[in-house]
């Protein structure tokens, strides 16, 4: 698990929150869900993993392969190792070509490269949120399937 010291030398609690807050506000447009996960680097084991498959692992232990709508993003973020993930759940890779992920990832590095953590987390749950509004519109029946709170492990 990560130390809070550590955590709060690159996120805040306050930016943790509206991080929460954005997540939230996002799904309040979609039916699909948005994850943010952050760890402090790979564990003994994981040595040999590659980022994407330790993306998927976390995005079933967090039961993101459970939406009804196949419609989940999972945002993974490898501190230490300083190595990120955005993984679409199979709903969204049917309508959307890697492309975009590829593009977006890009974008993010920008931010990620000028050390603005927090705002490079904004910038991919604004574009999720936007890309999941167009592609999976909020249904009446929707409910949050999916905690919005930042995992931090």
């Amino acid at each position: 698990m990560i130390s809070k010291n550590f955590i709060y030398k690159i996120l805040s609690e306050v930016e943790l929150e509206k991080i929460s807050e954005e997540i939230k506000k996002q799904e309040q447009k979609t039916s699909g869900e948005l994850k943010v996960s952050i760890k402090k680097g790979r564990g003994f084991f994981e040595k040999n993993k590659s980022i994407r498959d330790l993306a998927i692992r976390e995005f079933h232990r967090l039961g993101m392969s459970n939406t009804r709508d196949k419609s989940g993003i999972l945002f993974f973020l490898l501190l230490l190792d300083r190595e990120f993930y955005i993984l679409p759940d199979s709903g969204i890779t049917e309508k959307l070509p890697q492309s975009f992920w590829d593009e977006l990832a890009k974008s993010t590095e920008n931010y990620f490269r000028n050390k603005n953590f927090y705002e490079g987390i904004i910038h991919v749950i604004r574009k999720c949120g936007e890309i999941l509004s167009e592609h999976f519109p909020r249904k009446s029946d929707d409910i949050d399937e999916l905690s919005n709170r930042v995992e931090i492990g």
